[in-house]
């Protein structure tokens, strides 16, 4: 839930990276959410333009945004979301490690000792 909440926080934030958890995690839950809205607005009888499709185009931004850093997180460019089937290959792909021109890596964003080539034993 927490992982929701941050990219909602971040509604409208195009830059920086998403690990694949923070974007999976996001997916999931809203698809838990649109499905049990799904069904409220099918007890009420609101099936055309009920909270449904409310809750949909309240969280079309932030679904873009996350997207977007998440491809950022793979090195490329937030308009590879564009692409079908490329696209979800990258969505499942891990981020690259360290730091990229999008910014530090979110999984160790304190590895400066990585940058300059020197490694924990």
């Amino acid at each position: 839930m927490n992982w929701y909440l941050k990219v909602l926080k971040q509604y409208a934030d195009f830059n920086g990276r998403a690990r694949r958890q923070e974007y999976w995690m996001f997916y999931l839950f809203n698809f838990i959410f649109s499905f049990l809205i799904g069904i409220i607005d099918g007890a009420l009888g609101m099936e055309e333009l009920g909270i449904g499709t409310v809750y949909s185009l309240g969280v079309l931004i932030p679904t873009i945004a996350a997207g977007v850093r998440r491809m950022h997180d793979l090195g490329k460019s937030g308009w590879y979301i564009l692409i079908p089937i490329y696209n979800f290959i990258l969505l499942c792909t891990d981020g690259e490690y360290g730091p990229n021109q999008y910014g530090p890596d979110p999984k160790n964003p304190y590895n400066e000792i990585d940058d300059i080539g020197v490694s924990e034993a």
